[in-house]
């Protein structure tokens, strides 16, 4: 399955930019467990751009954000950020080009249970050592509707004002790729609207290639794209 917008309501391309899968074959396990989860996948994402991977449980769809995040080496294929092969980098190359170019964002949010919502964004600077590419995290808070909680702790907050801080410290960092997991698994309708809604606002503001994975079919509407991954293949 594939649904596109319209070229005039899609970023422009930009050569050399965002996240380009060329061929990526990943297989787990050993002798005869081995399973193939990615199987010579292509994807193209380009700045600005949302698309939505969609699929049933057990297609790769965790796999293919390893992958695309530096979490996990391909056993073939190339997988480029900005030009940067990030499949052929070393161990401490790839984890420090993780930390500066991608952003995560987790199903529940992922946040510290100790740190109010401006010091999880604070952590970014913190972690990174800071650079001219980063946010500033109270204005950050603010674009994402969430600066009246900046001294609000996650058990304080809803699932949605978590998952929107979540997608605050993702960009942080200004990051050339935002990966993101069911970001709705645990929201209501309302809820998981505004937080897709948000996500896409976000990735044109910020000119950052997109990829959500979800099996939310209310949401897709929101996406520019949207590819079906089914046995370790994408189609679309």
């Amino acid at each position: 399955m594939t649904r596109t917008k319209s070229a005039k309501d899609r970023p422009a391309a930009d050569t050399g930019s965002g996240l380009v899968l060329a061929g990526v074959t990943l297989r787990l396990g050993d002798g005869d467990s081995t399973v193939t989860a990615l199987d010579t996948v292509d994807l193209s994402v380009e700045p600005g751009e949302f698309v939505a991977v969609v699929g049933p449980s057990g297609a790769g769809k965790s796999s293919l954000l390893a992958v695309a995040g530096a979490l996990t080496t391909p056993d073939e294929g190339t997988v480029t950020i900005d030009g940067h092969d990030i499949a052929t980098m070393s161990p401490a190359n790839r984890a420090a080009y993780r930390r500066d170019h991608i952003g995560f964002v987790f199903q529940s949010g992922n946040l510290l249970p100790a740190l109010i919502a401006l010091d999880q964004l604070r952590l970014v600077t913190h972690l990174t050592g800071g650079g001219e590419n980063h946010r500033d995290p109270r204005q950050l808070l603010e674009e994402v509707g969430m600066g009246h909680k900046a001294n609000r702790r996650p058990h304080q907050l809803s699932g949605g004002e978590r998952q929107r801080i979540g997608i605050a410290r993702a960009l942080m960092a200004t990051p050339s790729l935002l990966l993101v997991d069911e970001p709705t698994a645990a929201l209501d309708r309302a809820r998981s609207h505004e937080v897709v809604s948000l996500l896409a606002k976000e990735t044109k503001q910020s000119a950052v290639a997109t990829v959500m994975v979800t099996h939310d079919h209310d949401v897709l509407e929101h996406c520019d794209r949207i590819v079906e991954m089914t046995d370790g293949r994408l189609s679309g």
